[in-house]
């Protein structure tokens, strides 16, 4: 028998885990029909018969945010054979506010306990038995976590499919209960009687989606709004309002009968936490505390003594293993190619290009990997939810939501699903303005970029890595006084309601897992976008027109390279950069911000020096001072992303010029931030000019203004 079960549930009660472990790797990965919100497949790996869809994680079925339209749409016209609903144990009444919906619909629903064993831990006692009768549904208890109850969980979904279709059974008050009874015989004639109930309620809730998928008579409507309006009349409430307070009431109703808490007045141990990581005094400076902490070991410490080891021996000369020594990579690539007479052109391709090039970035993995185990740790603790609940706060002052996190903290690893993240966010105008913002903060791919500038520049200082995220989130703020003061994006920010989950220690499998797929995909793009981009870049700059001729150049400043990078070079000279060089580094970060890195191992690097990445220092330290570095750096870190991520912004935008709009945006304020730091640095230390200073004060001046101005009365209106 062919089953397809939809996976739903609110976000972080364990959706995704489930996923992963009942597929394995039997997922298959797309997009919805019509939008661009992933779909995810995949077929239980112990019963290939039952296919399994991961619905977006959503707290109700009302069709506010893309993900409810999505999940909504999908229950309602697809039709899944069963509904697996995931419930987090540690929070049941929030949770069971959208099992009490997803009941309604008169498909089969089994309801999966998760995170029982914290459940237990914490002295609670949740009866199964009692709680499957009030639902009229089969629940059953697992640990997506621990892998337990799973083989129960697909048993139920087998026989509840069997069984078919069912009519609800749950009941709200008389009067509501009344109102509903008549609009079902108003309307209904002719559709199951199992799908009656979901639609009587949405009328009920004058829900416009279903009220243009009925195509309902306005007369049929009239009248039934009098018995809608009664009831708001009695209640003194809306009617959406008065729903939802009906099922809070009937969750609370089966509780009383089959939840029994031990501290019911007692703090838990995620509580007695709480009161310290998200005091309004102490979350920020230990939420800044955290990050350093993070980046200091990742860049700084444990990450940076790999990096070494890995610059100065698989990428360099070579390295001592048990008393013997081994060759790097370019010293044996280079001793081969030269065993073999291979032609000078193709040697100098394969050391100065592509093991110079790829060999620069991927020497910087282990920093990353470093990087990746950290965040993989804070996530599946839960603390990463806390700091989007902590960021709310201050987001809201500066007219962004603390949704707005949320992208941020998955653009940590990579830009693209960042953007993609946005769709969580109900206001379009804060929803375009955080897809706007969420690439100024650092993803894995700018980490290589922060570590080369802090090291061949600041001494491996350990301040800056920490201090490139905490521009990241300046440069979010900053950004949303500015634009929140225009008429594009006025307004206030939307509500934020996001799951608090219990503290645990996550498994050690899935943080590493999660550290793999992360790092994976950064290696996977070093050999293929990086590769492509390295042998292209030494094409370019081994060959020019010199003497007269076409072919391979000893001077690189005679190179097609060089060339082409001089004509644009004196747009990067008032930030301190403008030499080719780096203004061709900043280029080919556009296509991944990877290149930056391999762009200077493809022009500075060099098989035959021992300490590869020693030489690439010396190099840069020849074209910057410490003050244009780090303008540099901001710059790259601020500008438009990567290809891909603006590729995503396209499509979240759906719109070429509000796309346009953003990627200048990012990088005329990249421009205003890098200028700044240039000119009043050069000043201050004795090495700039008083027009660059009056020119960077102008630029300062106008964005204190554009971020402290009052609002127009249109905007306030508005």
């Amino acid at each position: 028998m062919k089953i397809k079960a939809a996976l739903a549930g609110n976000p972080n009660c364990g959706k995704t885990t489930l996923f992963n472990v009942l597929t394995g790797s039997n997922q298959f990965v797309g997009n919805w029909p019509g939008v661009t919100v992933e779909k995810k497949e995949g077929r239980v790996r112990k019963n290939p018969d039952i296919t399994v869809v991961d619905l977006p994680g959503i707290y109700s079925l009302s069709p506010y945010t893309l993900e409810e339209v999505v999940a909504r749409n999908f229950l309602v016209d697809e039709k899944p054979d069963v509904i697996l609903n995931i419930v987090d144990g540690t929070n049941l009444e929030r949770n069971l506010y959208l099992t009490s919906q997803l009941t309604e619909m008169g498909i089969p629903v089994v309801v999966a306990i998760n995170m029982m064993d914290i459940v237990r831990r914490n002295g609670d006692k949740i009866d199964i038995d009692m709680l499957s009768i009030h639902l009229g549904a089969k629940v059953v208890e697992i640990s997506a976590l621990k892998e337990t109850g799973l083989d129960e969980a697909i048993e139920a979904v087998i026989r509840a499919a069997e069984k078919g279709r069912r009519i609800p059974q749950h009941n709200f008050s008389g009067e509501v209960e009344h109102a509903l009874a008549h609009i079902e015989e108003a309307l209904f004639h002719d559709l199951p009687d199992e799908e009656q109930r979901w639609y009587a309620v949405k009328l009920f809730e004058r829900d416009k989606a279903v009220i243009e998928k009925l195509a309902t008579d306005k007369s049929i409507l009239a009248h039934i709004e009098k018995d809608i309006t009664h009831v708001e009349e009695e209640f003194d409430d809306d009617s959406e309002a008065i729903i939802i307070n009906e099922r809070y009431n009937y969750v609370a109703k089966i509780l009383s009968d089959c939840y029994s808490k031990k501290n019911k007045n007692g703090l838990t141990l995620s509580d007695r936490i709480d009161r310290v990581v998200t005091n309004r005094f102490l979350a920020l400076p230990i939420f800044a505390a955290v990050i350093f902490l993070i980046y200091y070991i990742s860049v700084s410490t444990v990450g940076t003594w790999v990096t070494d080891w890995m610059n100065d021996g698989v990428f360099g000369e070579g390295w001592q293993l048990f008393g013997r020594f081994i060759p790097g990579i370019p010293v044996a690539v280079g001793e081969l190619l030269t065993k073999i007479n291979c032609a000078d052109w193709l040697q100098s391709l394969i050391l100065d290009g592509i093991v110079g090039g790829v060999g620069a970035v991927l020497g910087f993995v282990p920093q990353i990997f470093v990087l990746f185990l950290f965040l993989a740790f804070l996530e599946g603790c839960g603390y990463m939810s806390r700091i989007a609940f902590v960021l709310d706060k201050l987001f809201r002052k500066f007219g962004l939501s603390g949704k707005s996190f949320i992208p941020i903290l998955v653009g940590t690893g990579c830009g693209v699903p960042g953007i993609m993240a946005s769709r969580t966010i109900e206001s379009d105008r804060d929803r375009k303005m955080t897809i706007i913002t969420t690439t100024f903060i650092p993803c894995s791919a700018k980490l290589p970029v922060i570590a080369l500038i802090a090291g061949a520049l600041f001494n491996e200082a350990a301040w800056v890595a920490p201090a490139a995220y905490f521009m990241g989130i300046a440069a979010i703020v900053v950004s949303g006084l500015i634009l929140k003061k225009t008429k594009l994006f006025s307004g206030d920010a939307s509500p934020f309601v996001m799951e608090l989950p219990a503290y645990h220690m996550p498994p050690l499998k899935n943080v590493l897992r999660s550290m793999w797929e992360r790092g994976w995909s950064f290696i996977k793009k070093a050999g293929t976008v990086i590769l492509l981009s390295t042998v292209v870049l030494w094409f370019l700059q081994g060959f020019g027109f010199e003497n007269g001729s076409f072919g391979m150049v000893e001077d690189l400043n005679k190179s097609v390279l060089a060339t082409t990078g001089s004509l644009f070079a004196w747009i990067f000279k008032p930030l301190g950069f403008g030499n080719w060089q780096s203004t061709v580094a900043t280029f080919t970060g556009l296509i991944a911000k990877e290149n930056v890195v391999s762009t200077f191992g493809v022009l500075f690097g060099s098989a035959e020096v021992s300490e590869h990445g020693q030489e690439i220092w010396t190099a840069l330290q020849a074209i910057f001072t410490p003050v244009s570095a780090f303008a540099f750096l901001s710059f790259n870190l601020l500008c438009a992303p990567c290809f891909a991520a603006m590729g995503a912004i396209r499509r979240e935008m759906n719109n070429w010029k509000w796309t346009a709009f953003a990627i200048g945006y990012q990088c005329g304020f990249a421009y205003c931030i890098a200028l700044i730091i240039n000119q009043f640095g050069s000043f201050f230390s004795g090495g700039g000019s008083l027009l660059g200073f009056a020119a960077a004060a102008l630029v300062l001046a106008g964005l204190l203004f554009m971020m402290l101005r009052p609002a127009s009365r249109k905007e306030i209106k508005k």
